[in-house]
């Protein structure tokens, strides 16, 4: 009887084909047992082949279906929020701008700091230096208002 250090598997690549093919080192020793039963051997063999070949391809799937998982996920996490900037004529700038803020947050549901900050940089570089100030001041009254009365009822 062949000691259990003797026994085992080794895995070997093809590189042609790339699959992978397994032969035990106790058929490769034992030659007079593989000629005794050959088409015993050939369909343990292929048995291994076809099962090697199915794990292959169910960790490819897996690996695609990751994939596409993680493309939704950053497709869900994309927000495109179209502005058009408007000439106005205002007899209340204060009360044109805050409606406009609550306006913009509101309808596109912005709730994310990066959002925010994006909507206040629209602000800020769409209007002349006059009013900074003032878009400044109302931007954190809104969404002090905003996020105090209605925590996030999006």
């Amino acid at each position: 009887m062949k000691s259990l250090k003797q026994r085992g598997c080794k895995a070997l690549c093809c590189s042609s084909c790339r699959r992978l093919s397994v032969s035990s080192t106790e058929e490769a020793e034992s030659s007079s047992a593989s000629d005794r039963f050959p088409s015993v051997s050939s369909v343990a063999h292929a048995m291994v082949q076809e099962r090697l070949d199915q794990l292959i391809r169910e960790r490819r799937m897996e690996e695609r279906q990751r994939r596409q998982q993680s493309r939704a996920r950053e497709r869900e996490r994309t927000k495109f929020v179209v502005m058009v900037a408007m000439e106005k004529c205002s007899y209340d700038p204060r009360e044109d701008f805050r409606e406009s803020m609550m306006e913009m947050i509101t309808a596109n549901r912005i709730k994310e700091a990066k959002d925010l900050r994006s909507l206040l940089n629209y602000y800020i570089s769409m209007n002349s230096n006059e009013y900074h100030s003032l878009i400044l001041e109302l931007f954190h009254e809104v969404c002090t208002n905003l996020f105090l009365s209605c925590k996030c009822h999006w």
